[in-house]
């Protein structure tokens, strides 16, 4: 055991317990440009494990239940938990608890993805109507796979039938074709490839893609050729139930009720409306393991693996028309760079959990935290999760 486990956080801690084929290496050659700043390693500050306890002190408060942080080096690694994992009975958080990754889950599915295209299996620069005839209208244009994973397909959201209520989404099951029909109800958003705009939908095709071209549910293929593999125990996909199994941490959302404010309970709820976009089921450790798995070429070949820190060269879409600035987001993870400073990650929120999973791409420093965030699906930036955030990579709070 390395010499951080030791350390206790502030409140409640458990210091034990606390981020193919000829045309297919055509269009790796053709899309990775040099991406030279996160090629280079970050000149990243020391760690200072005070300033992330400092972080996560005071928990629970109005905006957050609890925290759970894992923060890694290339010689020690920090497990640590603040707050409760249940409000009602005010038991501790425990840092070795499952949570609800939410969008970190498209991480996972594009890398079997790419594992795919790197078999010869599917080619990233043909159109999904390839191998999906069955889903797409026909005034649809060509959409690549290529574009389902870097959020450039310009294919529109569901829109939600008018008797069907958010809070419905939590109970009802859904099939992933179903979603994909009241997506395609809409118009395209823009031209294939001319701008980005993340969307769910374009994650519903990649797992129904991995399902049409290996004959299995998409879960096999996640749990076999990543979860597995990694001996990533505490990680597990939902399908249908809606409960949480062994050791977590309650979600809860903020609601309105007669002028007060009150804690209604969100860990349980149907994953079915974001399936390969969001269902899986994990831990902090967990997730570094597959990170530093995943950036270190264990996973995917370095053809495969470059796509996923180049970003294509595209501004971003709004429904306004408004400039948004350019593309951060390339085939399944997104680009950051503050103070200096490149990393590469994801974040992921369900009701009652905002998620994050970065790390300097030469794994110099990693990072993987889920905050119990009151509003985790509000519209405003998990505050708290970005305070961790700059904590763990040695940056100064704005």
């Amino acid at each position: 055991m390395n010499k951080w486990m030791n350390i206790s956080v502030a409140a409640a801690v458990l210091a034990v317990s606390m981020l193919g084929s000829g045309d297919t290496r055509a269009f790796a050659a053709k899309t990775a440009a040099a991406e030279s700043a996160s090629l280079t390693p970050a000149p990243l500050p020391p760690l200072d494990l005070q300033k992330i306890r400092d972080t996560l002190s005071g928990l629970p408060n109005e905006q957050a239940t609890a925290a759970l942080v894992y923060v890694g080096t290339p010689t020690d690694s920090w497990l640590g938990a603040s707050g409760v994992s249940d409000i009602r009975s005010g038991q501790p958080a425990r840092a070795d608890g499952r949570f609800r990754i939410g969008s970190i889950t498209k991480v996972f599915t594009a890398t079997v993805v790419l594992q795919l295209a790197a078999e010869h299996k599917m080619d990233l620069e043909q159109p999904v109507q390839r191998y999906l005839p069955d889903l797409f209208p026909s005034d649809f244009p060509p959409v690549t796979v290529g574009q389902l994973l870097n959020h450039t397909s310009g294919l529109p959201s569901p829109v939600l039938p008018e008797e069907v209520t958010e809070e419905d989404l939590q109970e009802m099951n859904w099939t992933p074709e179903q979603v994909v029909r009241l997506a395609f109800n809409n118009k395209m958003e823009f031209e294939p490839g001319t701008r980005q705009h993340y969307v769910n939908i374009n994650y519903f095709l990649a797992g129904l893609l991995i399902e049409r071209i290996t004959g299995n549910p998409y879960e096999l293929e996640v749990q076999q050729r990543i979860v597995q593999p990694l001996q990533m125990t505490n990680t597990y996909m939902p399908g249908s139930d809606i409960r949480m199994t062994g050791v977590y941490t309650h979600g809860y959302q903020a609601v309105e009720q007669e002028g007060h404010t009150t804690l209604a309970d969100a860990t349980e709820g149907s994953p079915s409306f974001t399936w390969a976009a969001g269902q899986i089921i994990s831990t902090t450790s967990d997730l570094n393991t597959f990170m530093t798995a995943l950036f270190s070429g264990q996973l995917l070949p370095s053809g495969m693996l470059e796509l996923m820190f180049t970003v294509p060269e595209a501004r971003m879409w709004t429904a306004d028309g408004s400039d948004a600035g350019m593309a951060n987001l390339s085939m399944g993870l997104m680009r950051t760079t503050v103070q200096g400073i490149t990393f590469w990650g994801k974040t992921g929120a369900r009701p009652g959990y905002g998620n994050g999973m970065f790390a300097t791409r030469d794994l110099q420093r990693r990072l993987i935290y889920s905050v119990n965030s009151t509003d985790a699906k509000g519209p405003g930036q998990n505050q708290l999760g970005s305070r961790i955030g700059m904590a763990a990579f040695g940056l100064k709070q704005p």
